[in-house]
């Protein structure tokens, strides 16, 4: 028997499914051995359900055509067969909540790309570099689910990521003021080109939810368990814009900062390529080596040249210059798919591991 975690997808067929699919081929520590989705992919492969719809660049891995899919509804019978579940289903706020609490009260741990459990006063939400000891609130989260091993945990949305990690490595000079744009592909809307062609050379300034996303989920980060709850930040203010860009996959983020303390472009630089956490110095299997780089070049970070870095777990950061209002400004770039959503989660799965909440059951 293999020695790896079971893994379950939940919401599998969908392209953030997809995408943990794709990342979890020969993956050391766990291997995807179910596959769940709606009643109307339930019985069929997983090569039938997806049909023409894989949407990954690299091919659909051999290990997961004939699996056969299960009805994501069917909770039980579902759980029976892992040792822990990702979430990606496609559901209401509402629905999704409910699930993944009946998921994790079957003694199953929840790891969700979701944003249904991101405000749940005692479920994590985690970028593994930044804040792994709010996963401390979960022995809270069992006394209140009444289990020993079951519980959820979620990652916060893709479009914190090319910002979020940056001032948080700035911490020490106390940034109080942040004005951020991200300009977010259309994978973030589960699209390709194929399926979206109207955003071929096309800017859509607005995208439902993102904003107030962007501008609160740093601060529950940034924040600490008290009573056992997570209470966030109250600091730096942030005020955000979200655009939809047509790139595939990459979101960029422009951003102005305040800060209390007055670094120089030498220390900002150097906080950054020195950031680490947890992941790099337990050796995480989905780790970047190097978290967040900075790049000299003044036409840099590029979507196309750079999304990639670090398999798509790295942050480039380019464009640090003084500002007339604000103090300084930068560019950043994240993998939205990637660090900004499955690979995030995957992160946080391997870090469970490491501190010891998530095991063989």
């Amino acid at each position: 028997m293999s020695e790896k975690l079971r893994v379950g997808i939940l919401g599998g067929t969908g392209m953030v499914g997809q995408r943990f699919i794709s990342l979890l081929e020969n993956h050391p520590w766990f291997e995807v051995v179910t596959i769940a989705a709606s009643a109307r992919s339930a019985g069929k492969t997983y090569e039938e359900a997806v049909g023409g719809r894989w949407k990954m660049d690299t091919p659909m891995p051999e290990a997961v055509k004939k699996i056969i899919v299960m009805n994501v509804n069917e909770v039980e019978k579902v759980a029976a067969s892992v040792d822990f579940v990702f979430s990606a289903v496609d559901m209401s706020k509402d629905e999704i909540k409910a699930i993944e609490e009946a998921y994790a009260k079957t003694e199953t741990p929840v790891v969700s790309n979701n944003s249904a459990h991101r405000w749940t006063p005692d479920v994590p939400m985690v970028v593994p570099e930044i804040n792994p000891e709010h996963f401390e609130v979960i022995e809270h989260q069992k006394k209140r689910l009444g289990t020993t091993r079951g519980f959820i945990a979620v990652k916060p949305n893709c479009s914190i990521q090319s910002y979020a990690p940056v001032l948080t490595a700035w911490k020490e000079f106390e940034p109080y003021e942040v004005v951020a744009t991200t300009y977010q592909a259309i994978s973030g809307a589960g699209k390709t080109f194929k399926d979206w062609p109207e955003m071929v050379g096309n800017i859509i300034p607005y995208i439902g939810g993102e904003e107030e996303k962007s501008e609160q989920e740093p601060l529950r980060i940034w924040g600490h368990i008290e009573d056992g709850v997570i209470v966030k930040a109250e600091e730096p203010k942030i005020t955000c814009q979200c655009i939809r860009v047509p790139v595939l996959n990459g979101h960029t983020a422009a951003v102005f900062v305040k800060f209390r303390k007055k670094p120089t472009k030498e220390q900002l630089i150097d906080r950054l390529v020195n950031f680490k956490g947890f992941p790099q110095e337990a050796g995480l299997p989905s780790a970047p080596k190097q978290f967040i780089r900075y790049m000299e070049e003044d036409n840099r970070p590029q979507v196309q040249l750079d999304v990639n870095y670090e398999n798509g777990m790295g942050i480039s950061v380019g464009r640090i210059r003084e500002d007339s209002i604000y103090d300084w400004k930068f560019v950043g770039l994240s993998h939205n798919t990637v660090r900004g959503a499955a690979g995030g989660a995957v992160l946080c799965a391997e870090t469970l591991k490491a501190k010891g909440y998530i095991a063989k059951k």
